[in-house]
């Protein structure tokens, strides 16, 4: 994968962070101890667990140097640890584990859900949120600039569209119902206001458009490849009489309490 890059990926900090208060407005855990932020990126998740719960002790575990290296700027005295979420094992049970726009990268979802609901401590909850919107125009455009855009592409981009996993809300209720006291699934969908087609672009590319660039082998393809899909969002998303234009974003959520 390429490095990730948080200026990017901040630039909608704002829009990226009301998925991960909604779910924290819905864990019913009155004071846990110990928090882990499983993807923590550059630690904006992270700051709204700790202004939810002052006095946990809250780690940010994230695979990328560069999105620690932000969070360590930013919050020099936390604690940020370099891991895959798939490798990641606690010392002991946590009261919180908590997951925003990560795990739809991590492959074997049942296997993830399992051992991730086995390391929570008793009365503790497992709160996570992924991105479910891998059937909307924007990433039928990346598929279809990489399997048509140039032969030289295809062969390379073919698996691309199976880096995402979500499975159905079945699927996580069926996983972790024998490990848990409750469990709650829910979508919302929400309806972002964009600064035009190019603002949507700008958004994809800091995250589902990476694995595609990661597959060319050099400047000249990636940028081939961008602006093609820059064409193909500005006929998706075509802006209204203000330049503006909704961008649609659905996600789910889930939090299983031990």
């Amino acid at each position: 994968m390429p490095a990730w890059d948080p200026n990017l990926y901040l630039r909608y900090a704002n829009e990226r962070a009301r998925p991960s208060a909604d779910l924290i407005a819905q864990i019913r855990l009155q004071s846990p101890a110990s928090i882990v932020d499983l993807g923590c990126g550059p630690g904006n998740s992270t700051e709204q667990l700790q202004q939810r719960w002052p006095e946990a002790v809250i780690t940010g575990v994230d695979n990328s140097p560069e999105m620690l290296a932000q969070a360590k700027t930013n919050h020099p005295t936390w604690q940020w640890l370099l891991c895959d979420i798939e490798t990641w094992k606690p010392d002991a049970p946590v009261d919180l584990i908590f997951s925003n726009a990560a795990f739809h990268w991590v492959p074997g979802h049942a296997t993830l859900f399992r051992g991730m609901i086995s390391s929570v401590a008793s009365g503790g909850a497992l709160a996570v949120q992924m991105p479910n919107n891998f059937q909307s125009p924007a990433h039928s455009v990346m598929q279809e600039v990489a399997l048509g855009g140039d032969p030289r592409w295809a062969k390379a981009m073919a698996a691309v569209p199976g880096t995402f996993t979500v499975q159905p809300a079945a699927f996580y209720y069926d996983v972790l119902r024998k490990h848990a006291s409750r469990v709650d699934i829910w979508e919302t969908e929400y309806q972002h206001v964009m600064d035009g087609p190019k603002a949507i672009f700008d958004w994809i590319r800091s995250t589902g458009m990476r694995p595609y660039l990661d597959r060319l082998p050099d400047a000249e393809q990636k940028q081939l490849f961008e602006e093609m899909c820059l064409e193909g969002f500005q006929e998706a998303y075509r802006p209204n009489d203000q330049g503006k234009v909704l961008f649609p974003f659905r996600r789910m959520f889930i939090v299983a309490y031990r």
